[in-house]
């Protein structure tokens, strides 16, 4: 009799699972005629444990939809193989939450770690998300994004000893996780392009200024600028998280302006879709008046407006980095060796 037929054999005889009631180790085990330790251990990978054993139980586990019970992991190591993530609900945020996502359960699929989402509004309290999760004891780590040069999310989990991980870099002084993505090299090459398409004056629609990636933003820029003798076109009312309709509004109004750029540096894909509506209702064309360079994560630009000089920021790379950092330090690696900056990937490959 094959193992799914013993599978099919055992269910005839096995009590009844109500609608909503969770198959337990004590299911698996009357299915397949093995002590609950044996089970358990199945499951756990045991090294004492047959192939054969191992797949029959994981086979029953599958059938049932079997997830271990939460509250009792808890009880019996302290942990809750949560790892949750806390995303700022921002327009740009959202646009690449699935893709982090993504690379984030792809990591933890076969470990036993679930992934929990903590949203929260950018205009509210940054601290009340990891506040409950320290206090409620929820998560074994957390991943934490938008980080600032000294931010208080990760000094308070830092003092907590609780294990994190950032995407985004501090300037707190101690060694903590990250991966980042190198956003002063993107700022400088995006220059770089703009100058070699012969542009001579140029803005940059940039970050929100609190958040850390802005400073790395602003200094490739101005060092660009420099580096290939081109002036800035100041433009610093609006940034990468001002609503889309005033955004496009902005930038129309600096392209009618008598000090109108000829190159434009746009730090994300929607802020770039806004200011290409913007560059329209001004009455100039992409590539003809005006260049743009922009960054963005879905790698769509091209299609919307060819003439889009665009880098793909890999989110879905970034999730896998944070998780293998995350799962690191919570098994006690040192945390400078949990550091990693991603490249630009530009189209053009210029």
């Amino acid at each position: 009799m094959s193992g799914t037929d013993r599978v099919s054999a055992g269910k005839a005889h096995a009590p009844q699972i109500l609608d909503g009631e969770r198959p337990t180790l004590k299911t698996i085990a009357y299915l397949t005629g093995l002590g609950v330790t044996t089970v358990s251990r199945a499951l756990k990978d045991a090294p004492d444990i047959g192939a054969e054993t191992k797949e029959r139980v994981r086979l029953v586990a599958r059938q049932l939809g079997y997830q271990p019970n939460r509250a009792g992991v808890r009880l019996r190591t302290g942990k809750t193989n949560v790892i949750a993530l806390v995303l700022g609900m921002d327009a740009e945020i959202m646009s690449m939450t699935g893709r982090m996502v993504y690379g984030i359960s792809d990591v933890l699929t076969g470990t036993p770690y679930h992934l929990v989402v903590t949203p929260h509004i950018n205009s509210a309290d940054p601290m009340v998300p990891v506040r409950y999760i320290a206090e409620t004891g929820s998560a074994d780590g957390v991943i934490l994004s938008r980080t600032e040069p000294d931010d208080p999310r990760i000094r308070f989990l830092a003092e907590r000893n609780i294990p994190f991980v950032t995407h985004g870099r501090t300037d707190m002084g101690f060694i903590h996780p990250y991966h980042d993505f190198d956003n002063e090299a993107f700022a400088y090459q995006a220059v770089q392009r703009l100058a070699a398409r012969g542009r001579k004056r140029i803005a940059l629609l940039r970050p929100p200024t609190q958040l850390t990636y802005a400073g790395h933003t602003l200094a490739g820029f101005h060092r660009g600028l420099k580096d290939f003798g081109l002036t800035e076109a100041p433009f610093d009312w609006i940034n990468v998280e001002t609503p889309a309709a005033e955004m496009k509004d902005g930038v129309e109004a600096l392209m009618r302006s008598a000090d109108a750029p000829d190159g434009l540096v746009c730090c994300s894909g929607s802020s770039a879709i806004a200011a290409a509506a913007g560059i329209a209702a001004a009455g100039k064309t992409i590539g003809r008046e005006v260049d743009m360079a922009a960054k963005e994560a879905a790698g769509v630009l091209p299609w919307f407006q060819p003439q889009i000089i665009a880098m793909n920021e890999d989110f879905t790379s970034a999730g896998r980095e944070l998780a293998r950092a995350l799962i690191a330090r919570i098994a006690g690696h040192d945390p400078a060796t949990l550091q990693s900056i991603a490249v630009s990937d530009w189209a053009d490959k210029g």
